[in-house]
Protein backbone atom coordinates (compact mmCIF):
# COMPACT_ATOMS: atom_id res chain seq x y z
CA UNK A 1 0.00 0.00 0.00
CA UNK A 2 1.50 3.38 -1.21
CA UNK A 3 0.91 6.69 1.06
CA UNK A 4 -1.07 9.27 -0.51
CA UNK A 5 -1.74 13.08 -0.11
CA UNK A 6 -4.94 13.58 1.50
CA UNK A 7 -7.69 14.42 -1.24
CA UNK A 8 -5.36 12.99 -3.57
CA UNK A 9 -6.92 9.87 -5.50
CA UNK A 10 -3.75 7.42 -7.26
CA UNK A 11 -3.21 6.84 -10.67
CA UNK A 12 -4.16 4.15 -12.08
CA UNK A 13 -0.77 2.67 -12.92
CA UNK A 14 -0.97 3.42 -16.88
CA UNK A 15 1.87 5.51 -17.86
CA UNK A 16 0.04 8.66 -19.61
CA UNK A 17 -3.16 8.61 -16.77
CA UNK A 18 -2.70 11.37 -14.14
CA UNK A 19 -4.83 11.37 -10.52
CA UNK A 20 -7.70 12.62 -9.80
CA UNK A 21 -7.17 15.54 -7.76
CA UNK A 22 -9.50 18.52 -5.89
CA UNK A 23 -6.02 20.44 -6.81
CA UNK A 24 -6.87 22.51 -9.94
CA UNK A 25 -4.41 23.02 -12.57
CA UNK A 26 -3.82 26.23 -13.60
CA UNK A 27 -5.24 28.14 -16.64
CA UNK A 28 -3.44 27.99 -19.88
CA UNK A 29 -3.21 31.23 -19.79
CA UNK A 30 -1.44 31.76 -16.98
CA UNK A 31 0.85 28.53 -17.45
CA UNK A 32 1.58 30.46 -20.30
CA UNK A 33 2.19 33.82 -18.59
CA UNK A 34 4.41 31.92 -15.93
CA UNK A 35 6.09 30.53 -18.89
CA UNK A 36 7.09 33.83 -20.82
CA UNK A 37 7.95 35.27 -17.31
CA UNK A 38 10.42 32.43 -16.63
CA UNK A 39 12.21 33.11 -20.16
CA UNK A 40 12.58 36.86 -18.93
CA UNK A 41 14.56 35.24 -15.92
CA UNK A 42 16.44 33.00 -17.89
CA UNK A 43 18.08 36.49 -19.90
CA UNK A 44 19.60 37.05 -16.92
CA UNK A 45 20.73 33.30 -16.32
CA UNK A 46 22.44 33.47 -19.98
CA UNK A 47 23.90 36.69 -19.56
CA UNK A 48 25.82 36.01 -16.47
CA UNK A 49 26.71 32.49 -17.80
CA UNK A 50 27.72 33.52 -21.08
CA UNK A 51 29.57 36.41 -19.89
CA UNK A 52 31.01 33.92 -17.34
CA UNK A 53 32.27 31.41 -20.10
CA UNK A 54 32.95 34.01 -22.85
CA UNK A 55 35.76 35.39 -19.87
CA UNK A 56 37.08 32.67 -18.38
CA UNK A 57 37.12 31.00 -22.20
CA UNK A 58 38.57 34.13 -23.54
CA UNK A 59 36.14 33.93 -26.18
CA UNK A 60 36.54 36.95 -29.00
CA UNK A 61 33.37 36.99 -30.90
CA UNK A 62 29.98 34.73 -31.21
CA UNK A 63 31.52 32.87 -34.33
CA UNK A 64 34.30 31.71 -32.30
CA UNK A 65 34.91 27.89 -32.69
CA UNK A 66 34.08 27.39 -29.14
CA UNK A 67 30.31 28.20 -29.92
CA UNK A 68 29.43 24.73 -29.08
CA UNK A 69 30.87 24.49 -25.79
CA UNK A 70 28.86 27.42 -24.79
CA UNK A 71 25.54 26.20 -26.22
CA UNK A 72 26.29 22.83 -24.06
CA UNK A 73 27.59 25.26 -21.04
CA UNK A 74 24.27 26.73 -20.86
CA UNK A 75 22.76 23.88 -21.56
CA UNK A 76 23.86 22.72 -18.27
CA UNK A 77 23.34 25.57 -16.57
CA UNK A 78 19.48 25.41 -17.13
CA UNK A 79 19.53 22.19 -15.86
CA UNK A 80 20.91 22.94 -12.44
CA UNK A 81 18.68 25.65 -12.70
CA UNK A 82 15.07 23.93 -13.39
CA UNK A 83 16.39 20.77 -11.76
CA UNK A 84 17.37 22.90 -8.22
CA UNK A 85 13.94 24.80 -8.06
CA UNK A 86 11.82 22.35 -9.38
CA UNK A 87 12.68 19.75 -7.13
CA UNK A 88 12.00 22.66 -3.93
CA UNK A 89 8.24 23.03 -6.00
CA UNK A 90 9.01 26.40 -7.75
CA UNK A 91 10.66 27.98 -9.82
CA UNK A 92 11.25 31.69 -9.43
CA UNK A 93 8.97 33.02 -11.77
CA UNK A 94 6.50 29.89 -10.88
CA UNK A 95 6.32 31.77 -7.18
CA UNK A 96 5.19 34.48 -8.77
CA UNK A 97 2.73 32.88 -10.93
CA UNK A 98 1.34 31.00 -7.08
CA UNK A 99 2.48 27.55 -9.49
CA UNK A 100 3.53 23.99 -8.26
CA UNK A 101 5.45 21.37 -9.87
CA UNK A 102 4.23 17.89 -8.10
CA UNK A 103 4.55 14.09 -9.06
CA UNK A 104 1.37 12.49 -9.86
CA UNK A 105 0.62 11.87 -6.07
CA UNK A 106 0.91 15.85 -5.39
CA UNK A 107 3.85 15.18 -3.49
CA UNK A 108 7.36 17.57 -4.04
CA UNK A 109 9.35 15.67 -7.10
CA UNK A 110 12.59 13.95 -6.61
CA UNK A 111 16.07 15.53 -8.66
CA UNK A 112 16.04 12.50 -10.96
CA UNK A 113 12.36 12.77 -11.89
CA UNK A 114 13.29 17.31 -12.13
CA UNK A 115 16.17 15.98 -14.06
CA UNK A 116 13.30 13.99 -16.22
CA UNK A 117 11.24 16.61 -17.10
CA UNK A 118 13.88 19.54 -17.72
CA UNK A 119 14.86 17.16 -20.65
CA UNK A 120 11.83 16.56 -21.65
CA UNK A 121 10.64 19.98 -21.32
CA UNK A 122 13.49 20.68 -24.41
CA UNK A 123 10.21 19.12 -26.90
CA UNK A 124 8.98 23.01 -26.59
CA UNK A 125 12.06 23.99 -28.91
CA UNK A 126 13.91 20.63 -30.25
CA UNK A 127 11.02 20.13 -32.97
CA UNK A 128 11.51 23.55 -34.44
CA UNK A 129 15.08 23.92 -33.90
CA UNK A 130 16.23 20.18 -35.58
CA UNK A 131 14.04 22.16 -38.68
CA UNK A 132 15.62 25.31 -39.09
CA UNK A 133 19.19 23.29 -39.44
CA UNK A 134 18.68 21.61 -42.32
CA UNK A 135 16.86 24.20 -44.04
CA UNK A 136 18.93 27.49 -43.09
CA UNK A 137 15.68 29.06 -42.20
CA UNK A 138 16.16 33.25 -42.00
CA UNK A 139 16.07 34.35 -38.69
CA UNK A 140 12.20 35.91 -39.48
CA UNK A 141 11.34 32.49 -40.75
CA UNK A 142 12.75 30.70 -37.91
CA UNK A 143 10.86 32.65 -34.90
CA UNK A 144 7.96 32.04 -36.78
CA UNK A 145 8.52 28.80 -36.89
CA UNK A 146 9.47 28.47 -33.04
CA UNK A 147 6.36 30.66 -31.92
CA UNK A 148 4.30 28.79 -34.06
CA UNK A 149 5.29 25.32 -32.55
CA UNK A 150 4.88 26.64 -29.09
CA UNK A 151 1.70 28.05 -29.59
CA UNK A 152 0.70 24.43 -31.03
CA UNK A 153 2.58 22.16 -28.41
CA UNK A 154 0.58 24.44 -25.35
CA UNK A 155 -2.52 23.86 -27.30
CA UNK A 156 -2.23 20.20 -27.38
CA UNK A 157 -2.75 20.30 -23.39
CA UNK A 158 -6.29 21.12 -24.34
CA UNK A 159 -6.22 17.13 -25.09
CA UNK A 160 -4.89 15.79 -21.71
CA UNK A 161 -7.46 14.89 -19.36
CA UNK A 162 -6.37 17.34 -16.54
CA UNK A 163 -4.57 19.87 -19.47
CA UNK A 164 -1.31 19.10 -18.72
CA UNK A 165 1.39 19.87 -20.83
CA UNK A 166 2.25 16.39 -22.33
CA UNK A 167 5.81 16.12 -20.73
CA UNK A 168 4.58 16.70 -17.74
CA UNK A 169 2.45 13.63 -18.07
CA UNK A 170 5.33 11.90 -19.75
CA UNK A 171 7.95 13.04 -16.74
CA UNK A 172 5.09 11.68 -14.09
CA UNK A 173 4.73 15.54 -12.92
CA UNK A 174 1.97 18.02 -12.85
CA UNK A 175 1.69 21.67 -12.44
CA UNK A 176 -0.51 22.78 -10.02
CA UNK A 177 -2.16 25.83 -8.12
CA UNK A 178 -0.32 26.78 -5.18
CA UNK A 179 -1.02 29.15 -2.64
CA UNK A 180 1.23 32.33 -1.90
CA UNK A 181 3.73 30.91 1.15
CA UNK A 182 3.49 32.99 3.95
CA UNK A 183 6.75 35.09 4.56
CA UNK A 184 7.46 33.89 8.38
Amino acid sequence: MTSRSPGVAGATGDRLSAPVSPIATPGLWRRMACWLYEGMLMFAVVFVAAWLFSTLGQMRDAMDARRPLLQAFLFVVFGVYFVWFWAKGQTLAMKTWNIRVVDRQGRAISQPRALLRYLLSWVWFLPPLATIAPFKLSGGESGLLVCGWVIVWALLARFHPQQQFWHDAWAGTRLISSKPMSRR
